[in-house]
């Protein structure tokens, strides 16, 4: 079955067992969580587990889906008037928009609350592998390092540039290849690398996106984090070093993936999703031209990167 079809599979599935809640509260957890964005979270869980045997698809399923419930329960209070207000998300209004902020605060609270009940509905078949999925789901979400506190970094008067990027985003992704190893019975300590640097790549090219991309494009505001003061690669390293640093980290994600049966579909991921993350241009202001993909590494080689940005 396709990775998507089974990620979407569980997270309807996780959202009829909220059947008899409040409509409204239904409503909005439906709006935050459907139609999704890329599932890149869950995708790859699922691609690892898959890729170290996938003995247990209903827990690496589970994983997926908490991920991806944690993934939207961040994005409806990071919209939320308090933090940065915004209007649309994934190209519809936000939740706090369509159905009132004290709604949004709830389903994204509730959205939590059900991400580590679809984990621990689903540990019965090895229950020794249980503790250490959620452990790894608790370290990307919770402090010191999880993405709270890369929110929280947000309220600081200042920030490191990767401590808040690791936390903002690299911890969910690390979340998210550890534990679908895990979920296989596999160590996730040899999958970590792979999605920290996928995430920290992520982030850059959210930065680079929300400096050059078309809000009705990306489905959300542009300019945030200039108008917010919140930390930019594009703003600490210009937009040719901010790409230069996304293509070194994806060099970085492929050489992580350990040799495994699975290792072709996870390099393909990784491609396909670096090549969609930003775009090929901008507003007329700000053009940005891929002279040429990133290339996959030859057996034992090095992953290539040529890309150029060219602004007039």
């Amino acid at each position: 079955m396709p990775l998507l079809n089974r990620i979407e599979g569980a997270l309807s599935r996780s959202l009829l067992r909220c059947a008899g809640a409040p409509p409204r509260l239904q409503q909005a957890m439906q709006h935050a969580v459907f139609p999704g964005g890329a599932r890149i979270r869950p995708q790859l869980c699922v691609a690892v587990a898959l890729a170290c045997g996938d003995d247990d698809p209903e827990l690496s399923d589970a994983m997926a889906a908490a991920l991806e419930l944690l993934h939207c329960a961040s994005l409806v209070h990071d919209d939320l008037p308090c933090f940065d207000n915004a209007d649309t998300r994934r190209g519809l209004p936000s939740v706090h928009r369509a159905f009132g902020e004290r709604l949004a605060v709830l389903s994204g609270d509730a959205l939590i609350v059900m991400a580590f009940r679809e984990l621990a509905r689903a540990g019965s078949r090895h229950p020794e592998r249980l503790a250490t999925v959620m452990r790894w789901l608790d370290e990307g979400v919770g402090p010191p390092n999880g993405i709270v506190a890369g929110q929280a970094w947000e309220c600081e008067p200042s920030a490191r540039l990767d401590q808040y990027q690791r936390a903002k985003t690299g911890a969910l992704f690390s979340a998210a290849t550890a534990g679908g190893a895990a979920a296989a019975g596999a160590d996730g300590h040899d999958w970590f690398a792979l999605g920290a640097n996928l995430g920290e790549a992520y982030q850059v090219a959210d930065d680079i996106r929300d400096v050059i991309s078309d809000p009705a494009l990306l489905g959300k505001p542009v300019g945030q984090d200039m108008l917010l003061g919140r930390p930019s690669s594009a703003q600490e390293l210009g937009l040719d070093g901010a790409v230069i640093h996304f293509d070194r980290l994806i060099a970085r994600a492929i050489e992580s993936i350990p040799a495994c049966p699975g290792e072709a579909l996870l390099r393909s991921l990784v491609l396909s999703e670096a090549r969609r993350l930003v775009p090929s241009e901008g507003p007329a202001s700000v053009q940005r031209v891929v002279s040429s993909p990133i290339q996959a590494p030859a057996p034992g080689g090095r992953a290539v990167a040529s890309r150029t940005v060219r602004e007039h």
